[in-house]
């Protein structure tokens, strides 16, 4: 390919709480870069957070705290996300960072001079969730059309953009640029609402305090839409002194990856502030849908809320991004199921490539003494998987360039799959019985060199399994890919290599495990309003809707279903001394746990390695729970489970005092 690419997600709200639809989107422009980057290309990738707004000013207020500090505290839980789920973006932006503030002036300062920005007033209904205006006709039974919520009267000074005059510019653009927004649906979609016409668009709030002044308006900060889509050029050095930036390298985007509920800022506000300017715009806005739950939307009222923290802990973040890109057709709504996920671990991960790396590993230590065959001569066989693997190559390009992660995955399991039928075809295990040496070694060398280009292909979605897999071949760990042109070529793998037989790479998921993993993995996030699968928010349900679904014996006391005593009573508590602690190798947050229960050693797995060193809780008593059937945490069986407190975006462990005997029961 050559040249540059440039993909960025939107800015995440930084008082939410990160869940599978912020994961979704920054794991596919992860994929996406990783393989633009194999590809040839110069490839930036942004992510963020969006940090100014009423709603933040709020929330830092209830909490004591200064807006900038709740920040600063919230902001963890992203970049913490990202790295667990391997995401490796080229920059993080912060809409509080002085660039950025540069940035947005430099913006204003164009689109005032083209005469575009007036002073006025606005009156209207204001959701601060949203932070959106709408008409009276727009409200749904008086609320916000967008999430459901409730809605305040708001009625300021404010400048104004002249949205209205890009009406036909913007129509122009979108008929001659059919690329511009995708998938179709959405394109549709934005071209009815731009032919219904373009009202001028309020860019200030007076109302609070907490954002970028307006230049010379004193009183007044910058709504958040004009603020947070410039993050796209502040990354980039826009409005910077300095010469060589990267905006002039890699502006105009060439994909902007968001969710469709935020498709009208980006499809409309962002191209027609970008017009005024004079600026290019980018080349594709890609609108992907919403992930629902075993078939209904996430809320925390029916307690389906799955965390992608807890997720990772039951399953693996290879195994979320495989499931994730590869269950649905990226543009379309997708849902959630442990039972589908489990499926594509045992099946694609497990029993396909897993199952395919370990027989090719484990003949070559078995019939050729640990080394890497060499390849002798290639028969009409070995001929098609080297051809198949070459046009598989360059499918995949044609599937990426239209952001096809369903059909690019689904044609990398079609080779691995051929590849395990070749080797039971050529058994090679009958023809070391009969001493064909020559047969053995070829068929062993063409199932691990096609293991060795599958490693390139799966590195943008899997990619500690493709280090792994290249590890276990015999090449130098913790080497990645560098090109994809180490997939087009052949016999790439050095015979004589050493391979490394491990365990498997994907363990099956027996069916005791998953009620166990289930009940970890899914149960309300405690600081949202409401947790939701798009960027910004979709219907809530809240109110006397949640409690008519609940049970009728359930009787709600400050949001929590009251329990009888018997109830309680089946929970064993107990004091627990820690007698070690490790962390456990591949995971960022879970520490392996020795706990003494005076009659018994128990093994705990506890996700609080951010919170605690493994010094620190050695010799404290803690409160187990000593009763819950055991389940594997990252191949790991934990007993039991430590009570802690969430405290911001930490955890607290519950203590007592260390006089208390070990095994103590706690009532």
């Amino acid at each position: 390919m050559g040249g540059t690419y440039y993909v960025t997600t939107p800015i995440y709200y930084v008082n939410d709480v990160p869940h599978i639809g912020h994961a979704y989107t920054t794991i596919a422009a992860d994929a996406l870069a990783r393989f633009r980057r194999l590809a040839g290309e110069s490839v930036f990738f942004l992510t963020g957070t969006d940090e100014h707004g009423q709603k933040v000013e709020r929330a830092a207020q209830e909490r004591g705290l200064t807006p900038q500090a709740l920040a600063d505290q919230m902001v963890v839980r992203f970049r913490h996300l990202w790295d667990r789920l391997n995401i490796q973006p080229d920059d993080f932006i912060r809409t509080t960072e002085d660039r950025h503030r540069r940035a947005v002036e430099a913006l204003f300062q164009l689109v005032q001079e083209k005469g575009d920005i007036y002073l006025g007033e606005y009156e209207g209904w204001y959701c601060t969730p949203d932070e959106s205006f709408w008409t009276e006709t727009q409200l749904v039974d008086g609320r916000c059309p967008e999430c459901g919520r409730p809605v305040e009267r708001l009625r300021e000074e404010s400048y104004f953009f002249r949205m209205s005059k890009y009406q036909q510019p913007l129509l122009r653009h979108l008929e001659e640029n059919p690329g511009f927004i995708l998938p179709e649906s959405r394109r549709n979609e934005i071209v009815r609402f731009v032919q219904g016409g373009l009202r001028d668009l309020s860019i200030s709030r007076t109302t609070f305090e907490w954002g970028i002044p307006v230049p010379d308006g004193p009183g007044h900060v910058l709504y958040v839409w004009f603020d947070a889509l410039t993050n796209y050029l502040s990354a980039l050095g826009f409005g910077q002194e300095d010469p060589g930036t990267p905006y002039e390298r890699f502006w105009p985007a060439n994909l902007h990856l968001i969710g469709k509920d935020i498709l009208r800022f980006h499809a409309v506000y962002w191209p027609t502030f970008l017009m005024s300017a004079g600026l290019p715009l980018p080349r594709c806005v890609f609108a992907h849908g919403w992930w629902t739950v075993e078939g209904k939307k996430m809320s925390k009222s029916l307690r389906n809320v799955v965390e992608p923290n807890r997720l990772l802990d039951g399953y693996g973040t290879d195994p979320i991004r495989y499931f994730l890109l590869r269950e649905v057709p990226f543009g379309q709504d997708g849902d959630f199921s442990h039972r589908a996920l489990i499926e594509r671990i045992n099946s694609d991960l497990a029993n396909d490539l897993g199952n395919l790396l370990h027989r090719t590993v484990s003949m070559i230590s078995r019939f050729c003494g640990g080394h890497v065959p060499k390849t002798a001569e290639v028969g009409a066989a070995e001929q098609g998987v080297q051809r198949t693997a070459r046009e598989t190559t360059e499918a995949l390009l044609d599937d990426l360039e239209t952001l096809g992660f369903q059909p690019a995955l689904k044609r990398i399991w079609e080779f691995i799959n051929s590849i395990n039928k070749y080797l039971d075809e050529r058994a090679p295990w009958s023809l070391a019985k009969a001493g064909d040496e020559s047969g053995v070694g070829t068929t062993l060398y063409t199932a691990a060199e096609a293991l060795r280009i599958i490693s390139v292909w799966i590195w943008p979605f899997l990619p500690d399994t493709a280090l792994k897999m290249r590890s276990r071949l015999g090449m130098a760990e913790e080497s990645p890919p560098l090109s994809l042109d180490e997939a087009r070529a052949w016999e790439l793998l050095p015979s004589d290599s050493a391979v490394r037989p491990g365990p498997p790479l994907f363990p099956r998921i027996e069916t005791d495990e998953v009620a166990e993993i289930k009940r970890a993995v899914s149960e309300e996030v405690a600081d949202s309003d409401e947790a939701t699968a798009g960027e910004g928010g979709t219907p809530t349900e809240t109110g006397k809707k949640g409690e008519a679904e609940m049970p009728e014996d359930e009787v709600l006391q400050e949001g929590v279903a009251l329990i009888d005593y018997e109830a309680f009573a089946r929970v064993s508590l107990r004091a627990a001394r820690v007698t070690s602690a490790e962390r456990v190798e591949k995971s960022r947050n879970l520490l392996k746990l020795s706990v003494d229960l005076g009659d018994e050693e128990r093994t705990v797995v506890a996700g609080i390695a951010g919170s605690y060193t493994p010094e620190e809780l050695t010799g404290k008593v803690v409160v187990l729970v000593a009763n819950l059937k055991p389940r594997k945490l990252m191949g790991i069986e934990s007993q039991g489970m430590v009570l802690a407190a969430e405290v911001g975006t930490g955890y607290a462990l519950v203590t007592l005092d260390h006089s208390i005997p070990p095994g103590t029961p706690i009532q």
